[in-house]
């Protein structure tokens, strides 16, 4: 399948593309297109302009949740096609329910991948449900604590086709700690390799449009907690985006060739003093992080014309250390 956890961009001649049964890894010394950065600004009328229109949330959730939090991770919007809810670090709760009571009215739930505290929610308009033609989950672990933490790591996908567009989203989960850019690195590339191995077609339309959701806990680097939190305050976020681990790794060729993201235009989403808008005060005074994210490629660029309408961080949420992201992206064919 044409897919890729690969890259950030310069341009070069002699890409080698291994073929696996899903995702399309390249090599970290082959050439890279990058991470496309992209403008969130336009809004949508939610009209014919668009064969598919889907409302994307990640949020680590620390272990807790209430009715209120739900409420607000869904919005009010209603008008999308697809609702896809990547969930990291989930209390011992139903949220299938919990989500399903929130979007009854409009969405019905169509499928769901969980690996314990990993967990990933796929709804369609109700009017939208007979264009599913296809859907199928996967999971690959790659650690975390399990047991009464059950803090997973790895990643939970799933894969549908809609109108004809074959999709897949993948919701990660991946390790902590500034110093562990490398582990990450691997990490997604070992999650490339491996989601929907085992269903391998070799007869299969491969995937057109693949998005990724989740806490990939890149940091940022060179730069410490108090000077970090007051260019925050200040709104020089793009004096911060130079130092973004993940940036970084992608302009170096390791990680999610030729995606694309919003601008970072929001506060960095972790680590805020849980029940608060304060940034860690800690004895760690951990320094803030884009650890958030979530992350698109086309492949079939000919056929399909992608929309992104919105990229944010949703700050009215203070249940967790980690604020969500939404994202509202539509495609036309």
């Amino acid at each position: 399948m044409d897919r890729v956890c690969g890259c950030i961009s310069t341009k070069r001649n002699g890409r080698r593309k291994i073929k696996i049964p899903a995702i399309q890894v390249i090599d970290s010394d082959i050439s890279h297109e990058g991470i496309k950065t992209i403008e969130a600004n336009n809004p949508c009328d939610y009209s014919t302009s668009s064969d598919l229109c889907i409302s994307i949330v990640t949020w680590n959730m620390n272990g807790k949740v209430s009715l209120d939090d739900i409420e607000k991770l869904v919005g009010k919007e209603r008008k999308y096609d697809l609702v896809v809810i990547g969930l990291q670090e989930v209390p011992r709760r139903n949220l299938s329910e919990l989500l399903e009571n929130a979007l009854v009215e409009s969405h019905v739930l169509l499928g769901k991948a969980v690996m314990q505290s990993l967990q990933l929610f796929l709804f369609a308009s109700k009017s939208s449900k007979p264009f599913i033609s296809e859907l199928t989950v996967d999971k690959e672990d790659i650690g975390g604590c399990g047991g009464l933490i059950r803090r997973k790591k790895g990643a939970v996908a799933i894969r549908i086709t809609y109108k004809g567009i074959h999709m897949v989203f993948i919701s990660c989960h991946l390790s902590a700690h500034a110093h562990k850019v490398e582990e990450r690195n691997s990490e997604c590339r070992h999650i490339s390799h491996s989601l929907f191995s085992k269903y391998w077609n070799p007869y299969a339309k491969p995937a057109q449009i693949t998005v990724w959701l989740g806490d990939l806990n890149y940091r940022l680097q060179g730069v410490n907690a108090l000077p970090a939190i007051n260019l925050i305050h200040k709104n020089h976020l793009d004096l911060l985006t130079p130092k973004d681990q993940l940036l970084q790794e992608a302009e170096r060729g390791q990680v999610f060739n030729g995606y694309c993201e919003g601008t970072l235009a929001f506060k960095p989403t972790y680590k805020y003093d849980a029940g608060t808008s304060d940034y860690d005060t800690s004895y760690k005074v951990r320094v803030p992080a884009w650890t958030d994210r979530i992350l698109f490629k086309i492949d079939d660029k000919e056929l399909i014309n992608a929309t992104l309408h919105l990229y944010e961080s949703i700050d009215s949420i203070y249940s967790s250390d980690h604020k969500p992201v939404k994202a509202h992206l539509c495609l036309k064919l």
